[in-house]
């Protein structure tokens, strides 16, 4: 169980130093978000893809190895979470302190994460939200029928024809 447990913590450390990674990335994510740099923001995406699929393969990993403490301790590999081993390792100080220090700097960091994400999230939507008012105003203005008063005739009007090509922005 011991090399088990090991395992565990150098997967859970391996998973924190990705996470610590993606925070400036996201943190930069923001700032190309307002600036409206998509070029940067492709790159951003695709290098926050490959550190997510590492994570990916980490947490199958660890999902593996708490599978097989369940068996060494003849537990539900479901029900058992990181909180519960650290409590089983009440006779193993020092693995107890490293799991308990990695899971705590583990789940502030995701938190960060999290919390970025969100942000950015928001601006996007904000981002989507003032193209199509832009959008469905463009159209509007496009479709309007244009100057309504009489000319020195009186007899017609000036109206310009509906253009087409514009496409309705909600659909």
């Amino acid at each position: 169980m011991a090399s088990l447990i090991e395992e565990l913590i150098h997967t859970l450390e391996e998973e924190y130093e990705i996470y610590k990674q993606l925070i400036p990335i996201a943190e930069n994510k923001t700032q190309v978000i307002i600036s409206n740099d998509l070029d940067n923001l492709q790159d951003i995406t695709d290098r926050e893809q490959v550190m997510v699929d590492k994570v990916t393969a980490l947490e199958r990993k660890r999902e593996n190895i708490i599978g097989n403490i369940g068996t060494v301790i003849s537990r539900d590999p479901k029900t058992i979470h990181i909180k519960t081993i650290i409590q089983i390792l009440d006779k193993q100080p020092k693995e107890q302190r490293q799991l308990s220090e990695i899971h705590d700097n583990l789940k502030k960091t995701i938190q960060r994460l999290v919390d970025i994400n969100n942000h950015n999230k928001s601006l996007i939507q904000q981002s989507l939200e003032m193209i199509e008012f832009n959008m469905n105003f463009i159209q509007s203005t496009r479709m309007s029928p244009g100057n309504l008063s009489y000319n020195k005739g009186a007899a017609q009007l000036d109206m310009p024809t509906l253009q087409t090509g514009m496409f309705d922005a909600k659909q």
